[in-house]
């Protein structure tokens, strides 16, 4: 009975191509937000600022996140967030005002410098992701082949 099982995880194996398209896949991704964070940097921000300020324009709703919402969105502790907004805000890139319901919350804004350098890097972005799309959907559609077949795998079935 674990023997049958070996052969049937056997068959599910990844192939030697696809741990090269993983592969690929992973360094273009790390070569892109290298490149992002080198864009940041020569428009005069932190690759941190450049997120934030993403986080503030992308957010959905009319009345701006809280700086809770940032936190979540970067993957940061609370009180690391208060200090990138704190950074931010002294840059001139940020504003901060009360809620209108719950004065207790922060609301986060983006101001009219923080959107002009938002706007140039979103751009620039723009542009690199389109020539990066059709690498990484070959990319992805190979990697997704390979899980097609292995559900519909007979030794995916016994498992």
């Amino acid at each position: 009975m674990c023997r049958g099982y070996a052969v049937d995880m056997a068959d599910q194996r990844m192939t030697d191509g696809d741990y090269r398209r993983l592969l690929l896949f992973r360094t273009g991704l790390r070569r892109f937000l290298h490149w992002s964070e080198e864009q940041a940097r020569a428009s005069g921000l932190t690759p941190a600022q450049h997120q934030l300020l993403l986080a503030i324009a992308g957010h959905p709703g009319p009345t701006g996140p809280a700086i809770g919402d940032v936190a979540e969105y970067l993957a940061l502790r609370h009180h690391s967030a208060v200090g990138l907004v704190d950074r931010a805000a002294a840059a001139g890139l940020v504003t901060r005002r009360p809620d209108e319901h719950n004065h207790s919350v922060i609301r986060l804004a983006l101001t009219e410098s923080g959107l002009e350098k938002l706007d140039r890097l979103t751009e620039a972005h723009v542009r690199e992701l389109k020539q990066l799309a059709p690498a990484m959907r070959t990319l992805l559609a190979a990697l997704d082949a390979h899980g097609e077949q292995l559900r519909k795998s007979p030794a995916a079935a016994s498992v």
